[in-house]
């Protein structure tokens, strides 16, 4: 990639972190702004505005995604952080749960900046470079994902939550300001073709194949998310912010080793590496539900973060081979809208069965959905192999 391709690339990060500031960053705050603000004193409305925006963005990004193949990635970029920017501005000045549910609705009806981001990125680079862009935009995401709750939340002890988003508005506002002085997006000199290294010796899999993985992983992992804190604070010696911070331990791991594990992971897509990978997450899952030191739940955190972050990248490595210019609003829509129905899909499952059967089956259930995809990956590996060589 030349200097200014570089560029714009850490301009569409540096975006899309802002941009993800108040959507990740808020959500922690909704039962404040349900009772202090809307004085709606239903506790459960908080767990089910949390989903609001994940389930509409789920609907709209595969027709968003058409949308930027058809009139243009920048066009869709922009479209996406203005529509973040109304959808804020609009829960901003909510003084009803109604109107504040309909923000949150809007919210994930015309956002998407990570789909947008990502097929504009897919217009400058493929390849293990794509793979590599990839990885940072995740990064973006799990850095914002991080750092935003604690910075919201040094401000909400002097301004009301809802009145926060007044100003939030302003950063996806800013971002397309930014985006819009980018230059429109050109033909790589590949056409946006994989490179020859990376297709050689690629047992490639189909769209849907990567689609239903993506599910799959995001579903086993977010499974764990609504009741880790609370299963973490079962065992001896675990205090609220120690499990805050255990929480949060596997996309630490992601910022800090991204980089390094892209070189072993992202340079050519290995369904077999990433079937190694799932077994490894599978693994971590279970040894977590069974742990019963504090020692145990790090170690096996830690293990999690690791084995996640490599499973980022193979996936990133995965759709790198699959896209080009042409197919990457339709490629990215579709794959942000499996991801965000996994975790739709793995919140409604979470509660049922933690409600059954205790706080430990979600990591039980995430750790089944990695091993049976990890077998299946292996199965198919070998079926591919066993066609080449006949």
């Amino acid at each position: 990639m030349t200097i200014a391709q570089r560029r714009i690339v850490t301009t569409v990060m540096f975006c899309h972190f802002i941009a993800s500031f108040a959507a990740l960053g808020m959500p922690p705050f909704f039962a404040l702004i349900l009772s202090e603000s809307l004085h709606n004193s239903n506790a459960y409305l908080a767990g089910w505005f949390y989903v609001v925006p994940t389930f509409f963005t789920a609907l709209a990004s595969p027709w968003w995604g058409a949308f930027a193949d058809r009139i243009g990635k920048k066009v869709s970029l922009l479209r996406a952080q203005l529509g973040l920017s109304a959808s804020f501005l609009l829960a901003g000045y909510s003084n009803s749960t109604g109107l504040f549910f309909l923000a949150l609705a809007l919210q994930g009806i015309l956002g998407g900046t990570f789909a947008a981001s990502n097929a504009y990125l897919a217009t400058l680079s493929s390849g293990p470079a794509l793979t590599r862009n990839l990885t940072l935009m995740q990064g973006s995401a799990r850095a914002a994902l991080v750092v935003a709750p604690a910075v919201l939340g040094l401000f909400a002890a002097s301004v009301s939550p809802i009145k926060l988003y007044r100003y939030l508005a302003l950063l996806p506002l800013a971002a397309a300001l930014l985006l819009w002085l980018l230059p429109e997006p050109s033909k790589t000199a590949d056409n946006g073709k994989p490179s020859k290294n990376t297709c050689a010796s690629l047992p490639l899999l189909s769209a849907n194949s990567v689609y239903l993985l993506q599910f799959a992983f995001v579903f086993a992992t977010v499974a764990t998310y609504p009741y880790f804190i609370p299963y973490a604070q079962g065992l001896a010696s675990v205090t609220v912010e120690l499990a805050g911070l255990l929480f949060g331990l596997p996309n630490l791991l992601y910022l800090v080793t991204a980089g390094i594990l892209t070189r072993a992971f992202g340079q050519q897509a290995s369904p077999a590496a990433l079937a190694w990978l799932f077994a490894l997450v599978a693994a971590s899952l279970f040894a977590q539900a069974g742990t019963q030191s504090l020692a145990g739940l790090i170690l096996w955190r830690a293990l999690m973060g690791l084995a996640m972050t490599g499973c980022f990248i193979a996936l990133h490595a995965l759709v790198a081979a699959l896209v080009h210019e042409s197919n990457a609003g339709r490629t990215f829509g579709r794959l942000e809208s499996g991801s965000k129905w996994g975790a739709v899909a793995a919140g409604l499952a979470a509660g049922v069965i933690v409600e059954g059967f205790g706080p430990h089956t979600p990591f039980l259930l995430g750790a089944g959905i990695m091993t049976v995809a990890a077998v299946w990956l292996a199965i198919a590996n070998f079926c591919r192999r066993c066609i080449e060589n006949t």
